[in-house]
């Protein structure tokens, strides 16, 4: 067994040459210093990227609400609806506008119609207008009748003849020619109607 310690020990002492500790622990604590900088470079990275994840975190929250429908804004089936009504009244009204229009077209022509016939009867003069419609030969008529003639008229409107009723109550034809002159027509009436 002296010969197993003996070798063990001059295995130990030949390794021992080759240990050296403060190559060993400058090695350590180069590995620590990595470590610790790795370390420290991760947490760094980490919180880089838990605040880019805020921010995306934000930015997309952000873009939720805005691809959302503001609550003052009708949902998509209520702004058809409202649009429906809107063209139903924009219709309705157009009708109406046309209806309005139409009644003052009328009313119009009903206003200048009446302005035309004010303007007629400013100018209007009753007394004239029965003077007009009182027919001058009618009148004669009558009051040659009322002196006793009674003119008759031919298919022509002319005169053709002329009945005399004299005082005594008798009548007399008297035949009218053109050819016989007026003055002997009215002596032969006037002789006739005295009779």
């Amino acid at each position: 067994m002296s010969i197993e310690i003996s070798e063990t020990v001059k295995v130990i002492m030949e390794m021992t040459a080759m240990m050296d500790p403060e190559d060993d622990y400058n090695t350590i604590v180069e590995a620590e210093e990595k470590i610790k900088a790795s370390r420290a470079q991760k947490e760094k990275e980490l919180e880089e990227a838990h605040a880019n994840l805020r921010a995306l975190s934000k930015n997309l929250e952000v873009a939720r609400q805005s691809a959302k429908r503001p609550k003052s804004v009708p949902s998509a089936e209520v702004h058809a609806a409202t649009v429906n009504e809107l063209d139903d009244s924009k219709l309705s009204l157009v009708k109406s506008i046309s209806d309005a229009e139409n009644l003052l077209a009328s009313q119009e022509a009903e206003l200048a119609a009446l302005k035309e016939e004010y303007q007629s009867l400013e100018h209007y003069d009753p007394a004239t207008e029965h003077e007009k419609d009182l027919d001058g030969t009618a009148l004669r008529l009558k009051i040659y009748r009322g002196i006793g003639f009674e003119i008759a008229m031919n298919d022509k409107n002319q005169v053709s003849n002329v009945l005399v009723r004299s005082q005594s109550g008798d009548v007399h034809p008297v035949y009218l020619d053109v050819d016989q002159p007026q003055t002997e027509y009215t002596h032969q009436l006037w002789k006739l109607a005295a009779s």
